[in-house]
């Protein structure tokens, strides 16, 4: 028998913050267009020139620094996993970052579209691939194992 999966669509950054432990300033997530639960999801992030690093990052020619540009993938893939059962509010953290590739630089008025795909979930480690694109163009992408502690650590050998 097919079944029909869950389609979560439209999350703003109120229910967004239900699902994952980010909050304002390292919320880099506007919005979330769409989640399959334990497969996919896709989201964005509109950058606009009163971001907090554009000073920084650079005065005379201002683009969103990379240690942002992989948080912000991050932040979508989470959602491809934490909306399962039992994952949604809990902590994460990173297991390693691989293949990441910044191709564009992203500056303020660029809205940052993010497809990310969960290749594997299991035991509280989530495995896939993340692609931020704007204006249709690749920008930015990673393959991300992210871990879930609370649920990694019950499947820890007894001593």
């Amino acid at each position: 028998m097919d079944e029909t999966p869950i389609i979560l669509k439209d999350l703003d950054v109120v229910v967004i913050q239900k699902y994952q432990q980010n909050r304002y300033p390292l919320l880099f997530v506007d919005g979330i267009e769409e989640v399959v639960p334990g497969k996919s999801a896709k989201g964005y992030k509109n950058f606009t020139f009163n971001e907090w690093f554009f000073p920084a990052h650079f005065e005379d020619e201002p683009n969103v620094p990379g240690f942002v540009q992989i948080e912000t993938l991050t932040q979508v893939f989470l959602m491809s996993f934490l909306t399962l059962p039992g994952n949604k509010g809990k902590k994460t953290g990173f297991v390693s970052i691989n293949n990441a590739r910044f191709k564009k630089k992203i500056v303020p008025g660029d809205r940052l579209d993010i497809e990310a795909v969960l290749k594997s979930y299991r035991r509280g480690l989530a495995q896939g691939s993340v692609t931020g694109y704007v204006k249709g163009e690749t920008a930015c992408c990673a393959d991300l194992v992210i871990a879930i502690p609370d649920v990694l650590n019950q499947f820890k050998p007894l001593r």
